[in-house]
């Protein structure tokens, strides 16, 4: 389900933004391409810090949508590629994903563990 391009751009220098939507609206928060592990049952595995506003609005709904690029990567029309990707989020203190990024990131607060609905190449 990941595209060999996406891959290649999770492995770039970028930023990824995380957007979803709370009591008070839409939210965006950020982190980069290269934190973002895809497991081999195509979820995402992303490491929170901090992503408290985040976390909040995926208790009340799981969606989320998550765009990313890389101008390193040949894309649709020339140099630079990005996607949109469109899923289901949960937040995860515990466990084996927690276990897994923690090794990673010592800073790692939770793991958001994303199930992947839709992935869009847009550019």
């Amino acid at each position: 389900m990941i595209p060999e391009k996406l891959q290649k751009i999770l492995k770039s220098d970028g930023i990824a933004a995380i957007a979803t939507v709370g009591p008070d609206g839409a939210h965006l928060v950020n982190t980069w391409n290269s934190y973002i592990n895809v497991l081999p049952d195509g979820r995402m595995l992303i490491p929170a810090g901090y992503m408290n506003k985040t976390e909040g609005n995926i208790a009340q709904n799981p969606h989320v949508v998550i765009t990313l690029g890389s101008s390193k990567v040949e894309g649709l029309h020339g140099v630079g590629a990005g996607f949109l990707i469109k899923g289901q989020a949960k937040f995860v203190t515990s466990g084996p994903d927690f276990d897994f990024l923690k090794a990673k990131f010592s800073w790692l607060r939770a793991t958001m563990a994303v199930t992947i609905e839709t992935v869009t190449q847009t550019w």
